[in-house]
């Protein structure tokens, strides 16, 4: 077992040159003890803790995965100003709703994704995910008429939609019936 997950590193050498630079950055500094450190910590965390396999949902595509960040990193500024604003000014707290939001891919990894994505706008928290039905319940902010509630899902949909076509495979946009 240990010998089969020593040879799947070389399809993750990515990751694992990714952690190294991680670790040195963590511990200040590139030079040889802490390249080799992060190899070390590195390539022990890879084969005591592998990654399940995701390679079947996912490629990238560079411009629509670049449009998802600038959008995802728009969506945080503006739900934070909203927040503040809402924090700051005089008068009763705004509404909020738990709302269902079923997901149009039925891969653990996008239902995963989507939910830390919708969890780090400010304004929204994943309070419960179910794998069986690939549905998220979210704690909204502002979120107290149906047209608010509504808006509130179909970002989150809106979300999803724009994290498959930047990350997921032909056959998980056809599941997910966006081809």
């Amino acid at each position: 077992m240990i010998r089969r997950r020593l040879s799947d590193l070389r399809h993750s050498w990515v990751w694992v040159l990714t952690a190294v630079v991680l670790w040195c950055m963590l511990w200040g500094g590139v030079d040889l003890k802490n390249v080799l450190g992060g190899i070390a910590v590195a390539v022990l965390v890879f084969v005591l803790f592998p990654m399940p396999p995701t390679g079947h949902e996912l490629t990238l595509r560079p411009v629509r995965f670049t449009l998802f960040v600038l959008r995802f990193l728009f969506d945080v500024v503006v739900s934070a100003i909203q927040v503040a604003y809402y924090a700051v000014r005089p008068g009763p707290q705004p509404p909020s709703s738990v709302i269902a939001v079923r997901m149009a891919s039925r891969s653990d990894f996008f239902l995963t994704f989507t939910g830390v994505l919708c969890t780090l706008i400010p304004g929204s928290v994943v309070v419960e995910a179910q794998r069986a039905t690939g549905m998220l319940f979210l704690h909204t902010f502002n979120a107290g008429t149906v047209e608010a509630v509504e808006k509130a899902r179909a970002s989150v949909l809106a979300q999803e939609e724009r994290l498959l076509w930047a990350v997921g495979r032909r056959e998980v946009l056809e599941e997910a019936g966006l081809r």
